[in-house]
């Protein structure tokens, strides 16, 4: 009986690394947590750590949420491969600070962002020691995050945010862990923006094999990757047209660029290109480039979007699709 859960964990073990898909960043802990965040955010390459307009999300950086207009619900949900799932959920809103001692400025602002992100793997076939199937099991892999924000000036904003991740391999086995995240952004002149942004500060899983393995289980930690971002966003043609490019390290020793672009075609319509992970520390690996848009109605105070990304996925049979509804209000 050990050995058919020990053939069973691993089994699990490997399927849930069907996010992991490139051989260097994406084999690390944590990788659901770094492919993106909804529609606009995987249809300009992920490269929005700077972007201060639209519909926003502490994800990319805990310090734009004091921009959000109004109050944003953002839910998607992704057509994958391999029978994966990745889901989105997230709220951002931003809060008019007091005057202090009848301080004149009126720019104050805080901002909060609540978020899910769910990922997992079904369908996976369980078989024992000769070849027997006992069933069909799945793995689950969470983000529950946080993220509080302040502008301290026009041009400063500060953030904090905190992850929660929850990881069930199995019946008997799970995991998780706490990460911290920290962004700043300051705008040079209207139009630019630059970021910085470090995250999973601190954020590991740690695994207890013991009833699986039994007296042969032990205690494993997997440390996530230390990611340090920074990102430039600028405006251009009467704000017709939005470009970003962010530059991102891992661990001090993987280096990707990303870069995206978002055209406001008409009033409500929005188009966007991006290209992701072009890995320049291994030109070898293949980038992601994606494609999408946004289409927002207004009714009364309520405005309610539709969007849509594309996402070529090297290593899958099938590309990503990703459908998401917005409701600013």
């Amino acid at each position: 009986m050990k050995r058919v859960f020990k053939i069973l964990f691993t089994v699990l073990l490997l399927s849930s690394y069907g996010f992991a898909q490139d051989g260097s960043a994406n084999t690390l802990p944590g990788a659901f947590s770094r492919i993106g965040f909804g529609a606009r955010g995987t249809g300009m390459g992920n490269a929005i750590s700077a972007v201060t307009s639209g519909e926003l999300v502490s994800y990319y950086n805990p310090a734009i949420s004091v921009f959000q207009k109004g109050n944003s619900v953002q839910v998607a949900y992704s057509f994958l491969s391999l029978d994966r799932s990745l889901n989105f959920l997230n709220y951002t809103r931003r809060f008019k600070l007091r005057p202090k001692n009848h301080e004149a400025d009126s720019t104050r602002y805080a901002g909060i962002s609540v978020g899910i992100i769910n990922a997992g793997v079904s369908n996976i076939d369980g078989r024992d020691g000769s070849g027997n199937k006992i069933g069909d099991f799945s793995t689950s892999e969470n983000q529950f995050f946080i993220g509080f924000a302040n502008r301290f000036s026009e041009k400063l904003s500060i953030g904090v945010g905190v992850k929660f991740y929850y990881y069930k391999l199995y019946e008997q086995i799970s995991a998780n862990g706490l990460g911290i995240d920290f962004g700043v952004v300051y705008a040079l002149n209207p139009n630019l923006t630059v970021a910085l942004v470090v995250s999973d500060i601190n954020a590991k899983y740690k695994w207890n094999t013991t009833s699986v393995y039994g007296e042969k289980g032990n205690t494993t930690i997997n440390k996530f990757p230390l990611s340090k971002k920074i990102g430039v966003a600028y405006r251009f043609l009467d704000n017709k047209i939005l470009a970003a490019v962010e530059f991102e390290n891992l661990n001090s020793e993987l280096n990707y660029v990303k870069f995206g672009v978002e055209y406001n075609l008409f009033q409500n319509l929005f188009l966007r290109g991006g290209i992701d992970k072009m890995n320049i520390s291994n030109f070898d690996l293949p980038a992601r480039p994606s494609f999408g848009f946004s289409y927002f109605y207004s009714y009364g105070k309520l405005m309610f979007g539709i969007n849509y990304a594309f996402l070529i996925e090297p290593y899958s049979p099938y590309d990503k699709h990703i459908v998401g509804l917005n409701f600013n209000f």
